[in-house]
């Protein structure tokens, strides 16, 4: 019989889905945010010896939040306004990630030292 080996999952993919599972709850915008903060700590710590490549996470993390808040905005045009707890649900998520994604702008431009 052979076994299957796990493929270890990517640090941004682990990253992702901690945030979704955030916004699936419907947290708060500065409890993503500090989401953010302690997913580029623990990048920053594992990989102290290799900077670039939490450049390079957080470069395709935005990308990825850019184009979230982007279909977040245009699904907000869409809904209802007779229908206020969606009209108040998609605020939310859109304030959610517009936070998420300002963490990671900021962490981008921050010197690694510093969040460390």
């Amino acid at each position: 019989m052979a076994s299957k080996k796990q493929r270890a999952v990517r640090p941004l993919d682990a990253a992702l889905t901690r945030l979704q599972a955030l916004a699936m709850r419907a947290v708060q915008p500065h409890r993503m945010a500090r989401e953010v903060d302690m997913i580029v700590a623990e990048w920053r710590a594992a990989a102290a010896d290799d900077p670039d490549a939490v450049r390079e996470r957080l470069g395709e993390l935005h990308e990825m939040l850019a184009a979230g808040v982007a279909d977040a905005e245009e699904q907000v045009s869409y809904v209802d306004a007779e229908e206020p707890a969606a009209a108040k649900q998609a605020q939310a998520t859109l304030a959610a990630l517009v936070a998420t994604l300002g963490a990671v702008q900021r962490a981008a431009h921050a010197p690694e030292a510093a969040a460390a």
